[in-house]
């Protein structure tokens, strides 16, 4: 046997976003794409802002000696200073260059925090539903997930979190606005926990960092604000890439911003630049660095996927599904007809739907919609969701 236990165990198991994935190919080839209404890829659909195609073709026609070299495994100096200007800006602490780390996407800031912390056996606790990597990417460095439930609405449930707690525990994992529920956690509901982690701290005589997943920071919808994790909570971690809100999910930028007060902060700097280069990643891509300043804070148009949001949802409460309104991402997580999620989105199949069942999440019982997709799509899905609620007599 050649290939790892480990990994054979999660092939066997397998990605139900993958396995989506692969269903619609073979769908689209057989009935046609215009037929087939894939609701099952968070693959953002928005073009980047034309400021960015802008700045790319400025620094293509007038290169800069040595840009695409290697650069400091942190990233280049100017990109880590707009970004901790940015991380000033939002939360008025003194972030400086030096608390920031050029990754490659999201993923890859992840797991380099992850390598950065984790002893093996310690645990990383994830909030369900949460993405389903998480598991992965903890395994990858010894770690263990270990699972705390949210409340009905999937908002944060501080005596679930509370009684999942413990001596081993050395990560809390958020993620806000949430896949696959487009929630979004109040501020309140941060600085509640992170008063609960500051008497585990104490309780269990070691830090535990509160790790903010932040790649839908700039997805809110409906006017709200989303949490910072930094505002609430000294030993506070947060990833981010520019995959949604600047359309660049292509180009694996990303990075880790810690808090400027956070434990042992030294040598957290020199961990997470040297687990960059170690675990292969060595460096964020050089051109999208360079990027990244000139367009300043210019975002994708985020009103399209509300529009989309309104759309579906009102599509999916009309033909008596039930749905908790996402306030950002581009999911929703309605409730499936059939305690049997896996069932439901099989026979969601027959319609030409693609889905992915919520257990995929950690959340049986439920199912997610993706909306990168276009008004077309959800109107001509219309009838095929109109079966599905007549089946299931909703």
């Amino acid at each position: 046997m050649s290939i790892a236990n480990s990994i054979r165990e999660s092939l066997e198991n397998g990605s139900w976003i993958r396995e989506m994935f692969e269903v619609g190919t073979k769908l689209k080839e057989e009935k046609g794409e215009e037929n087939v209404f894939d609701f099952s890829l968070g693959n953002p659909i928005l073009e980047p802002p034309e400021k960015f195609h802008f700045e790319l073709l400025n620094l293509l026609k007038s290169p800069k000696k040595g840009m695409h070299r290697y650069m400091p495994n942190a990233g280049f100096y100017e990109t880590r200073e707009f970004i901790s200007g940015v991380m000033r800006d939002e939360t008025g602490l003194p972030f400086e260059s030096k608390d920031i780390v050029m990754t490659v996407g999201a993923g890859g800031g992840l797991n380099v925090v992850l390598k950065s912390l984790l002893e093996p056996g310690e645990e990383v606790l994830a909030l369900a539903p949460y993405f389903v990597e998480y598991k992965a990417y903890v395994q990858n460095h010894g770690g263990c997930l270990s699972i705390a439930q949210t409340t009905p609405e999937f908002q944060i449930d501080l005596d679930s979190i509370d009684s999942a707690l413990n001596k081993k525990t050395k990560i809390v994992i958020i993620n806000s606005p949430n896949n696959p529920t487009g929630v979004v956690y109040s501020q309140e509901s941060i600085d509640k926990l992170g008063d609960l982690l500051k008497k585990k701290e104490e309780k269990f005589g070691h830090p535990i960092y509160l790790l903010s997943d932040d790649i839908y920071r700039y997805l809110v919808f409906d006017g709200l604000t989303n949490c910072n994790a930094f505002l609430s909570y000294q030993n506070s971690i947060l990833v981010n890439s520019h995959s949604k809100d600047l359309g660049l999910a292509g180009e694996r930028i990303g990075y880790i911003a810690i808090h400027p007060e956070i434990y042992e902060i030294d040598g957290l700097r020199q961990a997470l630049i040297y687990s960059n280069r170690i675990l292969g990643f060595v460096n964020a891509p050089a051109m999208m660095q360079k990027i990244i300043p000139l367009i300043g804070k210019s975002k994708v148009d985020i009103s399209i996927y509300e529009k989309l949001r309104d759309k579906i949802y009102a599509l999916i409460l009309d033909l008596g599904f039930e749905a908790i309104k996402p306030q950002g991402a581009f999911y929703i997580f309605p409730k499936s007809p059939d305690q049997d999620d896996v069932k439901f989105v099989k026979r969601a199949q027959e319609e030409n739907i693609l889905l992915v069942p919520g257990s995929g999440f950690g959340r049986a019982g439920y199912f997610r919609i993706s909306l990168c997709c276009n008004l077309e799509t959800i109107e001509n899905s219309r009838p095929g969701f109109e079966r599905l609620a007549n089946y299931y007599g909703l």
